[in-house]
């Protein structure tokens, strides 16, 4: 039985996988190769830029180094520990007492959320940790937060993300797609 579904659901995939390797066939380099010649570098594949959030669950996040730390976390620009936090209102100066001592010194936190929640309420918990210390802090759902952090540990700012994972997840049909080859690729016996 189990056989039968896996060679049906191959099947069924496999005009979704032969499509997909059709459109990115046609997207081979073949243009200008002269002077002023455009590039582009995506940020997440390239290890210069530190480690990056590519993507978010209800259980974790996956890194660029394709680590998956499950739980909260708190990610530097090279390194990542697990946040032993419940919930965002776990969130105070005693749970974050490690960002106040670290050199160099932190310009900016990143806090992921998880699901939206009272941003006002939030930034008045951490106002004295913040001044403090005098690190900026941006309180953001973590589907925000995640490219916010991406996006300046790559403009080489001194920046950390403390990120919780939200509950309630809105995905696309493509993100169902992607994630489903994405598994069929790491199954698959072939």
């Amino acid at each position: 039985m189990n056989t039968l579904l896996k060679q049906t659901s191959l099947q069924n995939l496999g005009g979704l996988i032969r499509t997909l390797t059709k459109s990115t066939i046609s997207h081979t380099p073949r243009g200008y190769e002269g002077e002023g010649k455009t590039t582009m570098h995506i940020m997440n594949r390239d290890n210069e830029f530190g480690l990056m959030i590519d993507g978010f669950s209800q259980v974790g996040f996956r890194l660029n180094n394709h680590m998956t730390i499950l739980g909260p976390m708190v990610l530097f620009p090279r390194s990542v520990l697990a946040w032993n936090i419940s919930d965002i209102f776990d969130v105070n100066e005693d749970s974050l007492c490690l960002l106040g001592v670290l050199e160099p010194k932190i310009d900016i936190l990143v806090l992921g959320t998880g699901d939206k929640t009272d941003s006002n309420k939030i930034y008045s918990m951490l106002h004295g940790f913040s001044r403090k210390h005098n690190i900026c802090l941006e309180v953001l759902p973590t589907e925000a937060a995640c490219p916010t952090f991406n996006f300046l540990n790559a403009e080489g700012r001194n920046v950390v993300g403390a990120m919780l994972p939200p509950q309630n997840i809105n995905y696309s049909d493509d993100d169902h797609l992607r994630t489903k080859l994405r598994y069929e690729k790491l199954f698959d016996k072939r």
